[in-house]
Protein backbone atom coordinates (compact mmCIF):
# COMPACT_ATOMS: atom_id res chain seq x y z
CA UNK A 1 0.00 0.00 0.00
CA UNK A 2 1.45 3.35 -1.00
CA UNK A 3 2.68 5.67 1.72
CA UNK A 4 0.30 8.44 0.63
CA UNK A 5 -2.60 6.07 1.40
CA UNK A 6 -1.29 4.82 4.74
CA UNK A 7 -1.96 8.30 5.92
CA UNK A 8 -0.39 8.49 9.38
CA UNK A 9 0.90 6.69 12.40
CA UNK A 10 -2.59 6.78 13.80
CA UNK A 11 -4.97 7.87 11.06
CA UNK A 12 -7.98 8.57 13.20
CA UNK A 13 -10.81 8.42 10.75
CA UNK A 14 -14.44 7.58 11.18
CA UNK A 15 -14.72 3.83 10.70
CA UNK A 16 -16.87 4.30 7.61
CA UNK A 17 -14.63 4.71 4.61
CA UNK A 18 -13.81 2.72 1.53
CA UNK A 19 -10.34 4.11 0.97
CA UNK A 20 -7.90 5.91 3.21
CA UNK A 21 -7.06 9.43 2.24
CA UNK A 22 -5.18 12.43 3.48
CA UNK A 23 -1.52 13.21 3.20
CA UNK A 24 0.80 12.40 6.08
CA UNK A 25 1.96 15.18 8.32
CA UNK A 26 5.68 15.55 8.27
CA UNK A 27 7.34 14.64 11.54
CA UNK A 28 10.50 16.49 10.64
CA UNK A 29 10.62 19.41 12.98
CA UNK A 30 11.18 22.86 11.61
CA UNK A 31 12.69 25.59 13.69
CA UNK A 32 10.02 27.92 14.99
CA UNK A 33 7.13 25.79 13.73
CA UNK A 34 4.79 24.64 16.47
CA UNK A 35 4.23 20.88 16.68
CA UNK A 36 1.93 18.79 18.85
CA UNK A 37 3.33 15.87 20.79
CA UNK A 38 2.17 13.15 23.14
CA UNK A 39 4.38 12.30 26.09
CA UNK A 40 3.75 8.98 27.84
CA UNK A 41 5.18 8.49 31.31
CA UNK A 42 6.17 5.16 32.81
CA UNK A 43 3.48 5.29 35.50
CA UNK A 44 0.25 4.76 33.60
CA UNK A 45 -2.00 5.68 36.52
CA UNK A 46 -0.72 9.18 37.35
CA UNK A 47 1.66 11.90 36.30
CA UNK A 48 5.08 12.02 37.97
CA UNK A 49 6.22 14.77 40.30
CA UNK A 50 7.67 17.78 38.47
CA UNK A 51 6.51 16.48 35.08
CA UNK A 52 5.61 20.04 34.10
CA UNK A 53 9.11 21.33 34.74
CA UNK A 54 10.54 18.45 32.65
CA UNK A 55 8.29 19.45 29.76
CA UNK A 56 9.22 23.12 30.14
CA UNK A 57 12.92 22.33 30.30
CA UNK A 58 12.65 20.50 26.96
CA UNK A 59 10.98 23.52 25.39
CA UNK A 60 7.39 22.33 25.56
CA UNK A 61 4.14 23.75 26.83
CA UNK A 62 1.44 21.48 28.25
CA UNK A 63 -1.82 21.79 26.35
CA UNK A 64 -3.77 18.99 28.06
CA UNK A 65 -3.19 16.58 30.94
CA UNK A 66 -4.45 12.99 30.91
CA UNK A 67 -3.34 12.32 34.45
CA UNK A 68 -5.21 9.03 34.88
CA UNK A 69 -3.47 7.70 31.78
CA UNK A 70 -0.03 9.01 32.70
CA UNK A 71 0.18 11.21 29.61
CA UNK A 72 0.19 14.81 28.46
CA UNK A 73 -0.41 16.62 25.20
CA UNK A 74 2.35 19.14 24.50
CA UNK A 75 3.03 21.88 21.97
CA UNK A 76 6.56 23.00 21.20
CA UNK A 77 8.54 25.01 18.67
CA UNK A 78 11.77 23.30 19.73
CA UNK A 79 12.90 21.02 16.88
CA UNK A 80 14.78 18.90 19.43
CA UNK A 81 11.88 18.53 21.86
CA UNK A 82 11.48 14.77 21.39
CA UNK A 83 15.14 13.92 21.85
CA UNK A 84 15.35 16.12 24.94
CA UNK A 85 12.19 14.92 26.69
CA UNK A 86 13.12 11.29 26.11
CA UNK A 87 16.20 11.80 28.27
CA UNK A 88 13.92 12.04 31.31
CA UNK A 89 13.95 8.90 33.44
CA UNK A 90 10.18 9.23 33.95
CA UNK A 91 9.28 9.16 30.24
CA UNK A 92 8.35 5.90 28.55
CA UNK A 93 7.52 7.20 25.05
CA UNK A 94 7.09 10.51 23.29
CA UNK A 95 6.08 11.22 19.75
CA UNK A 96 4.24 13.31 17.21
CA UNK A 97 0.48 13.58 17.61
CA UNK A 98 -1.28 13.22 14.29
CA UNK A 99 -4.58 14.28 12.85
CA UNK A 100 -6.17 13.11 9.62
CA UNK A 101 -9.45 14.11 8.01
CA UNK A 102 -11.98 11.26 7.99
CA UNK A 103 -13.40 9.87 4.80
CA UNK A 104 -17.10 9.79 4.05
CA UNK A 105 -19.26 6.80 4.94
CA UNK A 106 -18.50 3.60 3.05
CA UNK A 107 -21.78 4.01 1.20
CA UNK A 108 -24.39 6.73 1.53
CA UNK A 109 -27.58 7.62 -0.29
CA UNK A 110 -29.95 10.55 -0.31
CA UNK A 111 -31.71 11.13 3.00
CA UNK A 112 -35.27 9.91 3.23
CA UNK A 113 -38.13 12.36 3.39
CA UNK A 114 -38.49 13.90 6.81
CA UNK A 115 -42.27 14.15 6.94
CA UNK A 116 -43.81 12.74 10.09
CA UNK A 117 -45.18 9.23 10.01
CA UNK A 118 -46.60 6.54 12.24
CA UNK A 119 -44.49 4.91 14.94
CA UNK A 120 -42.07 2.26 13.67
CA UNK A 121 -43.17 2.62 10.06
CA UNK A 122 -39.61 2.88 8.76
CA UNK A 123 -38.55 0.02 11.01
CA UNK A 124 -41.30 -2.16 9.58
CA UNK A 125 -40.58 -1.30 5.96
CA UNK A 126 -36.83 -0.68 5.75
CA UNK A 127 -34.81 -1.75 8.79
CA UNK A 128 -33.86 -5.28 7.81
CA UNK A 129 -30.68 -4.88 9.86
CA UNK A 130 -32.42 -4.29 13.19
CA UNK A 131 -34.82 -7.14 12.41
CA UNK A 132 -31.86 -9.41 11.66
CA UNK A 133 -30.27 -8.76 15.06
CA UNK A 134 -33.50 -8.87 17.10
CA UNK A 135 -35.21 -11.68 15.15
CA UNK A 136 -37.99 -9.34 14.01
CA UNK A 137 -38.24 -7.77 17.45
CA UNK A 138 -38.50 -11.07 19.36
CA UNK A 139 -35.59 -10.08 21.63
CA UNK A 140 -37.63 -7.09 22.87
CA UNK A 141 -39.97 -9.52 24.60
CA UNK A 142 -37.17 -11.04 26.70
CA UNK A 143 -36.01 -9.65 30.07
CA UNK A 144 -33.72 -6.70 29.40
CA UNK A 145 -34.28 -7.06 25.68
CA UNK A 146 -35.24 -3.44 25.03
CA UNK A 147 -32.44 -2.15 27.22
CA UNK A 148 -34.66 -1.51 30.22
CA UNK A 149 -32.61 -2.91 33.07
CA UNK A 150 -34.06 -5.50 35.44
CA UNK A 151 -32.77 -3.40 38.36
CA UNK A 152 -34.30 -0.15 37.13
CA UNK A 153 -31.00 1.58 36.38
CA UNK A 154 -30.37 3.28 33.05
CA UNK A 155 -27.97 1.38 30.81
CA UNK A 156 -25.89 3.94 28.94
CA UNK A 157 -23.97 3.48 25.71
CA UNK A 158 -21.34 6.16 25.14
CA UNK A 159 -20.99 7.13 21.48
CA UNK A 160 -17.50 8.47 20.75
CA UNK A 161 -18.17 10.08 17.40
CA UNK A 162 -19.32 13.26 15.68
CA UNK A 163 -21.94 14.01 18.32
CA UNK A 164 -25.67 13.24 18.33
CA UNK A 165 -28.68 15.23 17.13
CA UNK A 166 -30.31 15.23 20.55
CA UNK A 167 -33.42 16.96 19.20
CA UNK A 168 -34.27 14.10 16.86
CA UNK A 169 -37.74 12.75 17.71
CA UNK A 170 -36.53 9.15 17.63
CA UNK A 171 -33.62 9.87 19.99
CA UNK A 172 -34.50 12.73 22.33
CA UNK A 173 -36.20 10.54 24.96
CA UNK A 174 -33.20 8.20 25.11
CA UNK A 175 -30.52 10.90 25.06
CA UNK A 176 -28.74 10.91 28.42
CA UNK A 177 -26.29 13.80 27.99
CA UNK A 178 -23.48 15.02 25.76
CA UNK A 179 -19.90 16.24 26.13
CA UNK A 180 -17.62 17.71 23.50
CA UNK A 181 -13.87 17.28 23.24
CA UNK A 182 -13.57 19.33 20.07
CA UNK A 183 -11.73 22.63 20.61
CA UNK A 184 -14.02 25.54 19.82
CA UNK A 185 -17.17 23.38 19.74
CA UNK A 186 -18.59 23.02 23.27
CA UNK A 187 -21.91 21.56 22.08
CA UNK A 188 -22.28 17.81 21.48
CA UNK A 189 -24.71 18.46 18.60
CA UNK A 190 -23.87 16.41 15.50
CA UNK A 191 -22.83 18.51 12.49
CA UNK A 192 -21.93 15.51 10.35
CA UNK A 193 -24.66 12.78 10.61
CA UNK A 194 -22.35 9.85 11.37
CA UNK A 195 -22.82 9.90 15.14
CA UNK A 196 -26.58 10.35 14.91
CA UNK A 197 -26.85 7.36 12.57
CA UNK A 198 -24.76 5.31 15.02
CA UNK A 199 -26.93 6.41 17.97
CA UNK A 200 -30.10 5.49 16.09
CA UNK A 201 -28.83 1.98 15.47
CA UNK A 202 -28.39 1.66 19.22
CA UNK A 203 -31.41 3.29 20.82
CA UNK A 204 -33.85 4.90 18.37
CA UNK A 205 -37.50 4.63 19.35
CA UNK A 206 -39.91 6.17 16.90
CA UNK A 207 -40.26 5.80 13.14
CA UNK A 208 -36.98 3.87 13.31
CA UNK A 209 -35.88 1.52 16.05
CA UNK A 210 -32.54 0.63 17.55
CA UNK A 211 -31.44 -2.78 18.78
CA UNK A 212 -32.15 -1.56 22.31
CA UNK A 213 -34.96 1.00 22.10
CA UNK A 214 -34.92 1.64 25.86
CA UNK A 215 -31.15 2.02 26.15
CA UNK A 216 -29.73 5.48 26.78
CA UNK A 217 -27.07 7.07 24.60
CA UNK A 218 -24.51 9.66 25.64
CA UNK A 219 -22.60 11.74 23.10
CA UNK A 220 -18.84 12.07 23.50
CA UNK A 221 -18.09 14.29 20.57
CA UNK A 222 -14.52 14.10 19.28
CA UNK A 223 -15.02 15.04 15.61
CA UNK A 224 -15.84 18.56 14.48
CA UNK A 225 -17.65 19.57 11.29
CA UNK A 226 -14.63 18.65 9.17
CA UNK A 227 -14.13 15.34 10.97
CA UNK A 228 -10.53 15.45 12.18
CA UNK A 229 -9.63 14.18 15.65
CA UNK A 230 -6.47 13.94 17.68
CA UNK A 231 -5.59 10.81 19.61
CA UNK A 232 -5.48 12.69 22.90
CA UNK A 233 -9.05 13.93 22.45
CA UNK A 234 -10.34 10.42 21.80
CA UNK A 235 -8.35 9.06 24.75
CA UNK A 236 -9.78 11.81 26.98
CA UNK A 237 -13.32 11.04 25.78
CA UNK A 238 -12.88 7.34 26.51
CA UNK A 239 -11.40 8.04 29.93
CA UNK A 240 -14.23 10.45 30.73
CA UNK A 241 -16.88 7.97 29.62
CA UNK A 242 -15.38 5.39 31.96
CA UNK A 243 -15.37 7.89 34.83
CA UNK A 244 -19.01 8.66 34.03
CA UNK A 245 -19.81 4.97 34.59
CA UNK A 246 -21.24 4.31 31.15
CA UNK A 247 -21.83 0.64 30.51
CA UNK A 248 -20.68 0.38 26.90
CA UNK A 249 -18.66 2.56 24.55
CA UNK A 250 -18.98 2.43 20.78
CA UNK A 251 -16.04 3.64 18.70
CA UNK A 252 -16.91 3.59 15.02
CA UNK A 253 -13.54 5.05 14.17
CA UNK A 254 -10.06 3.85 13.54
CA UNK A 255 -6.93 4.00 11.46
CA UNK A 256 -3.74 2.18 10.63
CA UNK A 257 -0.37 2.25 12.38
CA UNK A 258 2.49 2.03 9.90
CA UNK A 259 5.69 1.24 11.73
CA UNK A 260 8.19 2.11 9.03
CA UNK A 261 6.62 5.22 7.59
CA UNK A 262 9.58 7.27 6.27
CA UNK A 263 7.90 10.45 7.51
CA UNK A 264 7.99 9.14 11.10
CA UNK A 265 10.60 7.38 13.15
CA UNK A 266 9.08 4.20 14.54
CA UNK A 267 9.95 5.27 18.06
CA UNK A 268 7.97 8.48 17.47
CA UNK A 269 4.89 6.51 16.44
CA UNK A 270 4.68 4.27 19.48
CA UNK A 271 3.52 6.99 21.89
CA UNK A 272 0.39 7.71 19.86
CA UNK A 273 -0.49 4.02 19.76
CA UNK A 274 0.29 3.44 23.42
CA UNK A 275 -1.99 6.27 24.54
CA UNK A 276 -4.94 4.82 22.64
CA UNK A 277 -4.40 1.38 24.17
CA UNK A 278 -3.97 2.81 27.67
CA UNK A 279 -7.32 4.57 27.33
CA UNK A 280 -9.04 1.37 26.22
CA UNK A 281 -7.56 -0.60 29.10
CA UNK A 282 -8.54 2.14 31.55
CA UNK A 283 -12.15 1.92 30.40
CA UNK A 284 -12.26 -1.86 30.49
CA UNK A 285 -10.76 -1.96 33.99
CA UNK A 286 -13.55 0.37 35.10
CA UNK A 287 -16.14 -2.06 33.77
CA UNK A 288 -16.86 -0.58 30.35
CA UNK A 289 -17.43 -2.91 27.39
CA UNK A 290 -15.60 -1.31 24.45
CA UNK A 291 -16.77 -2.02 20.89
CA UNK A 292 -15.00 -0.92 17.72
CA UNK A 293 -15.36 -1.17 13.97
CA UNK A 294 -13.02 -3.28 11.84
CA UNK A 295 -12.63 -0.77 9.02
CA UNK A 296 -13.89 -0.51 5.47
CA UNK A 297 -10.92 -1.11 3.22
CA UNK A 298 -11.56 -4.78 2.30
CA UNK A 299 -8.22 -5.66 3.85
CA UNK A 300 -6.94 -8.67 5.75
CA UNK A 301 -5.88 -6.88 8.91
CA UNK A 302 -4.29 -10.01 10.37
CA UNK A 303 -1.23 -9.61 8.15
CA UNK A 304 0.78 -6.48 9.03
CA UNK A 305 3.25 -7.11 6.21
CA UNK A 306 0.57 -7.42 3.55
CA UNK A 307 -1.18 -4.30 4.84
CA UNK A 308 1.96 -2.31 4.02
CA UNK A 309 1.83 -3.53 0.41
CA UNK A 310 4.90 -2.44 -1.52
CA UNK A 311 6.18 -0.34 1.38
CA UNK A 312 8.52 -1.65 4.06
CA UNK A 313 7.52 -2.42 7.61
CA UNK A 314 4.39 -3.55 9.38
CA UNK A 315 0.97 -1.95 9.39
CA UNK A 316 -1.63 -2.63 12.07
CA UNK A 317 -5.30 -1.72 12.35
CA UNK A 318 -5.83 0.65 15.24
CA UNK A 319 -7.16 0.59 17.90
CA UNK A 320 -5.59 -2.81 18.34
CA UNK A 321 -6.52 -3.90 21.85
CA UNK A 322 -7.55 -7.56 22.06
CA UNK A 323 -9.78 -6.72 25.03
CA UNK A 324 -12.27 -4.76 22.98
CA UNK A 325 -14.89 -6.28 20.66
CA UNK A 326 -14.03 -5.71 17.01
CA UNK A 327 -16.83 -6.04 14.48
CA UNK A 328 -16.87 -6.75 10.74
CA UNK A 329 -19.82 -5.85 8.52
CA UNK A 330 -22.36 -8.16 6.91
CA UNK A 331 -25.14 -7.67 4.40
CA UNK A 332 -28.82 -8.48 4.34
CA UNK A 333 -28.04 -11.90 2.81
CA UNK A 334 -25.69 -12.70 5.73
CA UNK A 335 -22.65 -12.21 3.54
CA UNK A 336 -19.43 -10.35 4.29
CA UNK A 337 -19.90 -6.82 2.94
CA UNK A 338 -17.59 -6.15 0.00
CA UNK A 339 -15.84 -3.27 1.81
CA UNK A 340 -15.38 -4.89 5.23
CA UNK A 341 -11.98 -5.60 6.70
CA UNK A 342 -11.43 -9.12 8.02
CA UNK A 343 -8.69 -11.26 9.51
CA UNK A 344 -8.10 -14.30 11.70
CA UNK A 345 -7.57 -13.21 15.29
CA UNK A 346 -8.74 -9.68 14.54
CA UNK A 347 -12.52 -10.07 14.20
CA UNK A 348 -14.73 -11.07 17.13
CA UNK A 349 -18.17 -11.04 15.50
CA UNK A 350 -20.00 -9.80 12.43
CA UNK A 351 -23.08 -7.56 12.49
CA UNK A 352 -25.25 -6.06 9.77
CA UNK A 353 -23.54 -3.04 8.26
CA UNK A 354 -25.27 -3.02 4.89
CA UNK A 355 -24.11 -3.17 1.28
CA UNK A 356 -25.57 -2.64 -2.19
CA UNK A 357 -27.12 -6.04 -2.84
CA UNK A 358 -26.10 -9.22 -4.65
CA UNK A 359 -26.04 -7.64 -8.11
CA UNK A 360 -23.68 -4.82 -7.24
CA UNK A 361 -20.28 -4.84 -8.95
CA UNK A 362 -17.77 -2.78 -6.93
CA UNK A 363 -15.50 -2.53 -9.97
CA UNK A 364 -18.03 -1.02 -12.37
CA UNK A 365 -20.48 0.42 -9.85
CA UNK A 366 -23.42 -1.22 -11.60
CA UNK A 367 -26.30 -3.12 -10.02
CA UNK A 368 -26.67 -0.86 -6.99
CA UNK A 369 -29.71 -1.46 -4.75
CA UNK A 370 -30.05 1.02 -1.89
CA UNK A 371 -32.57 -1.11 -0.02
CA UNK A 372 -29.63 -3.23 1.16
CA UNK A 373 -28.20 -0.22 3.02
CA UNK A 374 -28.95 0.53 6.68
CA UNK A 375 -31.58 3.14 7.49
CA UNK A 376 -31.26 5.10 10.72
CA UNK A 377 -31.57 8.57 12.17
CA UNK A 378 -29.62 11.52 10.78
CA UNK A 379 -29.95 15.18 11.77
CA UNK A 380 -33.34 16.37 10.59
CA UNK A 381 -34.56 13.00 9.38
CA UNK A 382 -33.41 9.57 8.27
CA UNK A 383 -30.70 8.33 5.96
CA UNK A 384 -29.07 5.33 4.32
CA UNK A 385 -25.50 4.38 5.23
CA UNK A 386 -23.32 1.31 5.18
CA UNK A 387 -20.02 0.46 6.84
CA UNK A 388 -18.43 -1.32 9.75
CA UNK A 389 -19.40 1.93 11.50
CA UNK A 390 -22.99 0.76 11.16
CA UNK A 391 -22.18 -2.80 12.33
CA UNK A 392 -20.32 -1.87 15.52
CA UNK A 393 -23.18 0.05 17.22
CA UNK A 394 -25.56 -2.89 16.83
CA UNK A 395 -23.02 -4.96 18.74
CA UNK A 396 -22.65 -2.19 21.32
CA UNK A 397 -26.43 -2.16 21.72
CA UNK A 398 -26.42 -5.93 22.14
CA UNK A 399 -23.85 -5.51 24.91
CA UNK A 400 -26.20 -2.99 26.49
CA UNK A 401 -29.25 -5.25 26.50
CA UNK A 402 -27.18 -8.13 27.89
CA UNK A 403 -26.13 -5.86 30.75
CA UNK A 404 -29.76 -4.76 31.16
CA UNK A 405 -30.83 -8.38 31.62
CA UNK A 406 -28.26 -8.98 34.37
CA UNK A 407 -28.39 -5.56 36.03
CA UNK A 408 -25.96 -2.65 35.92
CA UNK A 409 -22.37 -3.40 37.01
CA UNK A 410 -23.05 -7.13 37.51
CA UNK A 411 -21.10 -8.37 34.47
CA UNK A 412 -17.49 -7.70 33.57
CA UNK A 413 -16.59 -6.64 30.02
CA UNK A 414 -15.03 -10.05 29.41
CA UNK A 415 -18.28 -11.76 30.45
CA UNK A 416 -20.29 -9.54 28.12
CA UNK A 417 -17.88 -10.28 25.30
CA UNK A 418 -18.13 -14.02 25.95
CA UNK A 419 -21.94 -13.95 25.85
CA UNK A 420 -21.91 -12.06 22.55
CA UNK A 421 -19.40 -14.44 21.00
CA UNK A 422 -20.94 -17.67 22.26
CA UNK A 423 -24.48 -16.72 21.24
CA UNK A 424 -23.61 -15.69 17.69
CA UNK A 425 -24.80 -17.65 14.66
CA UNK A 426 -22.14 -19.53 12.72
CA UNK A 427 -22.62 -18.35 9.11
CA UNK A 428 -19.39 -19.04 7.23
CA UNK A 429 -16.77 -21.68 8.01
CA UNK A 430 -17.65 -23.95 10.90
CA UNK A 431 -16.35 -22.47 14.12
CA UNK A 432 -14.24 -19.34 14.23
CA UNK A 433 -13.18 -17.66 10.98
CA UNK A 434 -11.55 -14.41 9.97
CA UNK A 435 -14.56 -12.96 8.18
CA UNK A 436 -17.28 -13.32 10.83
CA UNK A 437 -15.23 -14.16 13.91
CA UNK A 438 -17.46 -16.25 16.17
CA UNK A 439 -20.49 -15.46 14.01
CA UNK A 440 -23.41 -13.12 13.33
CA UNK A 441 -24.71 -11.43 16.48
CA UNK A 442 -28.09 -12.71 17.69
CA UNK A 443 -29.95 -10.86 20.45
CA UNK A 444 -32.46 -13.64 21.09
CA UNK A 445 -29.71 -16.21 21.63
CA UNK A 446 -27.77 -13.81 23.84
CA UNK A 447 -30.76 -13.20 26.12
CA UNK A 448 -32.09 -16.76 26.41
Amino acid sequence: MKSKIMASALALTLGASVVLSGSPLSAKAEIGKEKKYIVIFKDQAKLPTDFDSEILKAGGQIEAKLDKLGAVEVVSTNPNFLSQIKKSSTVLDAGIQNIVQPDSAAIEAEALVTNSGPSADLYNSLQWDIKQVTNNGASWNLPGGTGKSVDGNDIVVGVIDTGIDYTHPDLKDNYAYGKSFVPGYPDAMDQNSHGTHVAGSIAAKGRTMGVGPDLKVAAYRVFGPTGGAETSHIAEALMTAADDNVDVVNMSLGGYDWFQNPDYATKDTVADVRLFNRAIQYAIKKGVTVVGSAGNNALDISSPGKLSGDDNGATHRSPSSQSMIRVSAGGQLKNLAFYSNYGVGKIDVIAPGGDLGPNYDPTTGTGRDNTYLCVATVPGGYGYKAGTSMAAPKTAALAGVIIAQHGKDNLSPSQVKHIIQSSSDDIFKRGYDGEAGFGLINAVNALK
